[in-house]
Formats: structure tokens, C-alpha cells, sequence
């Protein structure tokens, strides 16, 4: 794997599971006095997590 993508995918790795230990211990979030949505962090497991997941599978696979 190329440095970049090893990087990317460690961030968007740990960002998943920030957003999964939001969902599972109830971690309220507030910006600027507005409380985020939980399902953001839904929404936000599902993106980071996906990228993570693709960017590795594509690092993976043999060139033909």
C-alpha cells in the first residue's frame, strides 16, 4: 500500500470508530451551543467506515 493510502485509511478507520463509540456509549456533542443530531454519527459511521472499507479493498487487490 502507498503511504498516502495507508494514512487514509488509518483516518478514516479511526474515525468510524469514533463515531461508533458515540453511538454505543451516548456521547452528546455540542457545536457552537447546537447539540448534533445522534444520527449524524450514523450517518458518519457509514461514510468513514465504507471509504475505509473500499479504499482498503481497492489497495488489495492484484493488478492484473
Amino acid at each position: 500500500m502507498k503511504p498516502f493510502t495507508t494514512i487514509a485509511v488509518v483516518v478514516f478507520t479511526i474515525v468510524a470508530v469514533l463515531h461508533l463509540l458515540r453511538i454505543f456509549m451516548g456521547w452528546e456533542v455540542v457545536v457552537g451551543g447546537t447539540v448534533i443530531p445522534m444520527w449524524a454519527s450514523y450517518l458518519g459511521l457509514i461514510i468513514a467506515g465504507g471509504l475505509a472499507f473500499l479504499l482498503w479493498r481497492e489497495c488489495r487487490q492484484v493488478k492484473t
